[in-house]
């Protein structure tokens, strides 16, 4: 007896989406636990951080900084006001939009993701990139960019 309607898809297309699904929840907390161990520092924490430190100032407008680390507006304000109380950010008013507001990296930011982004990098490697094949990278880069260039 089946439980849930065929909606077009075979077993074998939704074990492939599920493990896809496992991969990328296994792998982000794995990254999440060793920076948290390590840093006390949240993934999501870490991936403000990074844009902002590889944007241009260091400063990034907070509906730009919202779509780059993939929060709604009101998740990356209570992100932003932690990292704020925690010094690591700052914000500042936009000239060109009484509105707009800036998410700006201070030098403690700097220093706590330069702290933080070895551990990072080495779970990246160990998590991911040491089980993949010589060949895979590319073949994963090529898939995974028709995935984020789908409508």
């Amino acid at each position: 007896m089946t439980v849930l309607p065929d909606e077009g898809l075979t077993a074998g297309e939704l074990t492939v989406w599920r493990t896809l699904q496992r991969a990328q929840v296994g792998i982000a907390r794995h990254l999440e636990a060793e920076l948290l161990d390590g840093h006390d520092l949240p993934l999501a924490s870490f991936d403000v951080l990074t844009q902002l430190a590889e944007a241009p100032g260091r400063r990034l407008r907070m509906n730009d900084l919202a779509g780059r680390v993939l929060l709604s507006r009101s998740g990356l304000t209570r992100l932003i006001d932690r990292l704020q109380r925690d010094g690591l950010v700052t914000r500042e008013a936009c000239a060109s939009d009484a509105r707009g507001l800036f998410a700006v990296l201070t030098r403690a930011g700097v220093e706590r993701l330069a702290e933080a982004t070895p551990t990072y990098r080495r779970g990246v490697r160990a998590m991911f990139l040491d089980r993949l094949a010589p060949g895979d990278l590319a073949l994963v880069r090529d898939l995974l960019a028709r995935l984020t260039d789908a409508p």
